[in-house]
């Protein structure tokens, strides 16, 4: 035994046994302090290889010359909000401008959420890697039936503190801190980076102005828990703007847009009362029995939530976070109005449940579900992934959009083609808040992204 430890516990033996246990209490925490540093601090371009993992790098080029390949850069937050080097996403952005001021992309950014970091070895690292390889594997597959060059795929991945502690259990206890520094993060900072990169993705267009092509570049934004909220909050007023487009030139009311192309929430956590103004301008109705807005053949998807059924953290530790703040709230029962097809029908919205519960555990907030089907839809080579956007525009009130291994089905409580979607997901999809990686879900996304992505011809 060292000098050092008989030392410490000479020292216990001096004090009562409570404050020992709490003395040890606070050096175990101590010792599980999650680092607050910036991981991604080395600004050369790194080519991933099987002895080149490219670790400390902020942009690295992963499976170059196949067919699954892609790119992927880093930009990390602090616990304010604030940048943890500029130089970092200088250098992610100085590095992808002259890719898509050349070529078409795919870029697509992640936001991680609670317990998650951009730490080497974090899993949500892995797993987005693989996600952006099977997407650069469709477009390539898509690409050459519609007789086009492939478009890049680029990622970035929005590195945050998702903790303070490690330690199991007492890592828990980090929900309010890591809730507040969510919205933090969101609210100072996110929304430059992602309002960068969606430039990025439009520089090709203005090159092009004297000469214009269709814009097929496209940009994805995905969130994960509490970086759902950071996506959200960073993107909330954004989406409204785009959605009512109040320009000074505008005289018709066009497609809704979104922000980029598409932005995913994956198990969110952030009170469905956050959401419902956006859920009523989507809805777009004036009274009851009358219709509500119509949405052309081609509206795309522009916000996509998914929750599952399964998801013990959002469905039953948010509210419980919750319960010491609402309290102090004043609440009302709210009277809205949402579009089915029997046109416009009132239904009532407690401000107190929804700013308990979060936005995919609302149920008067559900547009669809999403479940496994029985039997597998087998695709083949010569699958033809255009097709998924004419049968997303087909889609009528109540029905049901069967695509490789779930089926989407419309609730009859918004347009079929309402650009906001809050999907309550079977557990045999997503079984747990942690278990948004599996291969039929992710094929579901990857369906979404193509349905939102594909270029015009």
């Amino acid at each position: 035994m060292s000098y050092s430890t008989m030392a410490y516990f000479r020292f216990i033996k001096k004090i009562k046994i409570p404050t020992a246990l709490a003395l040890f209490g606070a050096l175990l925490t101590l010792q599980a302090c999650a680092p607050n540093k910036i991981y991604r601090d080395t600004y050369s371009v790194c080519y991933a290889s099987p002895t080149q993992s490219c670790d400390k790098q902020a942009i690295s080029i992963h499976n170059q010359g196949t067919d699954g390949d892609f790119q992927l850069g880093f930009v990390e937050y602090d616990d304010q909000g604030q940048l943890r080097d500029r130089k970092q996403m200088q250098t992610v952005l100085d590095h992808y401008y002259p890719i898509a001021g050349q070529d078409d992309v795919i870029l697509t950014v992640f936001v991680h959420g609670w317990h998650h970091s951009a730490a080497p070895g974090d899993g949500n690292v892995a797993s987005f890697k693989e996600m952006l390889k099977q997407i650069s594997l469709r477009e390539a597959q898509s690409s050459k039936q519609d007789g086009r060059p492939k478009r890049r795929v680029l990622g970035v991945y929005v590195g945050w503190r998702g903790d303070t502690i490690t330690a199991p259990v007492i890592q828990h206890s980090t929900f309010w801190g890591r809730k507040a520094v969510a919205h933090e993060v969101g609210l100072q900072g996110v929304s430059e980076v992602l309002l960068r990169l969606e430039e990025i993705v439009n520089v090709k267009a203005a090159i092009e102005q004297e000469n214009p092509k269709p814009l097929n570049s496209r940009m994805v934004v995905i969130g994960h828990s509490f970086g759902g909220a950071v996506v959200y909050t960073s993107l909330q007023q954004i989406l409204a703007d785009r959605y009512i487009d109040s320009r000074k030139s505008k005289n018709y009311q066009g497609n809704a847009q979104g922000f980029g192309d598409l932005v995913v929430l994956m198990n969110p956590a952030f009170e469905a009362m956050r959401f419902a103004t956006l859920f009523d301008i989507g809805q777009s109705c004036s009274d009851v029995g009358v219709p509500c807005r119509n949405y052309s053949p081609d509206q795309l998807p522009r916000l996509a939530v998914l929750t599952s059924e399964a998801d013990a953290a959002t469905r039953y530790a948010f509210p419980m976070g919750r319960f010491w703040v609402t309290p102090f709230k004043t609440h009302n029962t709210l009277n809205r109005l949402i579009d089915t097809s029997q046109n416009a029908k009132a239904i009532e919205v407690n401000e107190y449940s929804a700013d308990n519960k979060t936005i995919g555990h609302f149920a008067p907030f559900w547009t669809h579900t999403l479940e496994k089907l029985p039997n597998e839809n087998v695709r083949s080579d010569a699958f033809n992934y255009r097709s998924l956007g004419n049968r997303w525009a087909q889609l009528d009130y109540g029905s049901t959009l069967e695509l490789e291994e779930v089926a989407l089905t419309h609730l009859d409580r918004s347009h079929p083609r309402n650009p906001y979607l809050n999907i309550y997901v079977s557990e045999e999809l997503i079984d747990g808040h942690n278990d948004i990686w599996g291969e039929e879900v992710q094929h579901f996304l990857q369906d979404l992204i193509i349905i939102a992505t594909t270029p015009e011809r």
